[in-house]
Parts: structure tokens; sequence; C-alpha cells
């Protein structure tokens, strides 16, 4: 190899070589390569110079290789194509080892991130991009493989789906909330308590008035009351002991098991929409990408199966008024 380093000035002499003598043309040849066309031609002559033997015949305003030039620019363009591919594939391989995930901030923070050491040693030799938005991106345009949505499939033609989680929505504060107020037993014991709105920016999400209707009451509204835009930001309310909120049960499961959150007023919504893992329909997944898919579906199988003895609903509330989730 240090013969060839002495032979040869340096490998970006061999791409200038290669785009000359197929173009057999110096200008055509600059212009594929963003250069000046006396960049080129200073290049070949140090070529010629090193290797000590003319590459082109130079005739007025155009180039031919010579027969020593025909010889070596097969060569050149054999191992130079040879050396993109190996370069691509390795690019390839490395780029498939990423996937990215999109998906609401609520759902990464509060149902993935708890998740990732899980995955990390699930799937070691796989780095997961988690892309967040206020709205359902178009995996078809970013391009993103997967992703995660509320709501019914069939708004989505232009995807494959797979069940993830069905749509289960509580009542929940934090145990400091009912040392201060007791325990709420039912829906009608709430409608006097500070509750905590969502406000969705794009998403439609169930609501206060929508959870009641399913318990058979209406409600009537509060002059004053908290609402915020953010479902993060909503459960840390609640957490802080600001007041009740509506709680997805694929989201709050965890800090419901941990006692951080409580269900509180006996009622249960199961609506008729869920939540899906989506992929474009118009490309394959990769390897990889399909390895997350199925190891986000058997975590959301293993939390939809897991037991919970310790909550018993009153009734249970059906709706399928409305088409989006978060």
């Amino acid at each position: 190899m240090e013969t060839l380093r002495r032979l040869l000035p340096s490998a970006t002499s061999l791409v200038i070589f290669e785009a000359a003598g197929r173009h057999q043309n110096f200008t055509r040849a600059a212009h594929e390569l963003g250069m000046t066309q006396a960049a080129v031609s200073y290049a070949i002559r140090s070529l010629e110079e090193q290797l000590g033997a003319p590459l082109f015949h130079r005739v007025h305003k155009a180039v031919k290789l010579t027969e020593a030039g025909e010889r070596f620019h097969t060569d050149v363009a054999i191992g130079l194509s040879r050396i993109q591919k190996s370069a691509e594939q390795i690019r390839a391989k490395g780029r498939e080892a990423i996937v990215t995930l999109a998906a609401s901030t609520s759902f990464a923070s509060m149902w993935m991130l708890p998740r990732l050491a899980r995955m990390r040693e699930d799937l070691p030799d796989i780095d997961l991009r988690i892309q967040t938005s206020v709205r359902d991106l178009d995996l078809d345009e970013e391009p993103i493989p997967l992703g995660v949505r509320g709501g019914d499939p069939a708004q989505w033609p232009r995807y494959h789906s797979a069940l993830l989680a069905p749509e289960v929505i509580s009542a929940v504060a934090s145990p400091a909330f009912i040392e201060i107020h007791g325990m709420p037993q039912t829906p009608e014991h709430l409608l006097d308590l500070p509750l905590i709105h969502l406000e969705e920016p794009v998403r439609e999400a169930c609501d206060w008035p929508e959870w009641f209707a399913s318990a058979g009451l209406r409600y009537p509204g509060h002059s004053r009351r908290l609402s915020i835009n953010d479902y993060v930001l909503v459960i840390q309310a609640v957490l802080a002991g600001e007041g009740i909120a509506l709680g997805w049960e694929h989201l709050i499961e965890g800090q419901v098991r941990s006692g951080a959150l409580v269900r509180v007023g006996g009622h249960v919504l199961k609506t008729s929409m869920a939540f899906h893992v989506v992929w474009p329909r118009s490309r394959e997944l990769s390897s990889q990408a399909r390895r997350v898919r199925d190891w986000l579906l058997q975590e959301g199988q293993a939390a939809t199966s897991r037991p919970d003895a310790d909550y018993q609903p009153r009734r249970t509330g059906v709706t399928s008024s409305w088409k989006k989730r978060k």
C-alpha cells in the first residue's frame, strides 16, 4: 500500500479521471463534479506526471483517451464502482439500524419512555428515533416507517395498522388530592370537584361532557376551570394535586400501578376507538422497523392483558361519536 501511495497522488484524482474519461470532455466532467474545467485539467496533468505517461490525446476543444488511458480507465471505473456499491451497502445498513417512530408527545413521554430501557435490552442493535408532533404526520412524505395513531383505521386507507391498545378512559386524581377532598365513589361526586380539562389543539379527544354523558349524566360546566392544551401537563397538574383529569389507561397504567395516580368516580368509558401502530402501504418495512413494530405490539398486548384486581369499575359506557384520538 505504501507503493500505491507513492504511485497515485490521491483518490480524488481517480474520481476526476474516471469522469473525464467517461465524458471524453473535461468541461462536462467539471460540471458533473462541481469543479472548474481548469481544476479538472490540472488534476489530470498531475496524474499523468505521477504515472509517467499521457492518459489523453488533447486536440482542439476535445480530448480522447490514449491506449494506456483506455486500459487504466477500465480498471479505475470497475474499482470505483465496487467501492461505491460497498459504501452504499454499509451506509444502508447503518441507516436501517435507526428506526423513526412518529407519535404524540403524550404517547412518547408516558408510554414509550418508561419502556426504553426494556427496548434497548430486547433490541440492542436498533437505535430508536422518536418524532413528536401536535398532529399525525404523513409517514409517506416525511418519510417515517412507523407511527402511532388513535382512531378508526378505516380513516387511514394508505396505511397498514395493528392494534396497540383499546381506548379506555377513567377519572384519576392524586393521593394528596383524595386526602383533602375524600375519595369520590361515583361520577356524581366528581361534579362538585375541580376538574382539569384537556384542550387538544389539533387531535380530537374525549372531554368531560362526553365522559359524563357515557355515565348517564349531564355535565353543567363550571365558571372556574383549569384548561391545558398538553396532556403531559394535564397529568402533571393532577400529580400536583390541582384536580381530577381524564386518564387514558394505556398512558397512565404505570402511574396507577405505582400509586402516583388513583382512579376515582367508579366509572370507566370504553370507546369503540383504539390506538394503533401504523405503517405506509407504499413501501416495505425494513427488517429493523418490523422488529420495532412487533416489539411495540407485544408491549401493548402485555399491558392490555395485565390484571388489575385493585380496581372494579361500577359501570362502563361506550361511545363512537368522534373520529380521531391522541
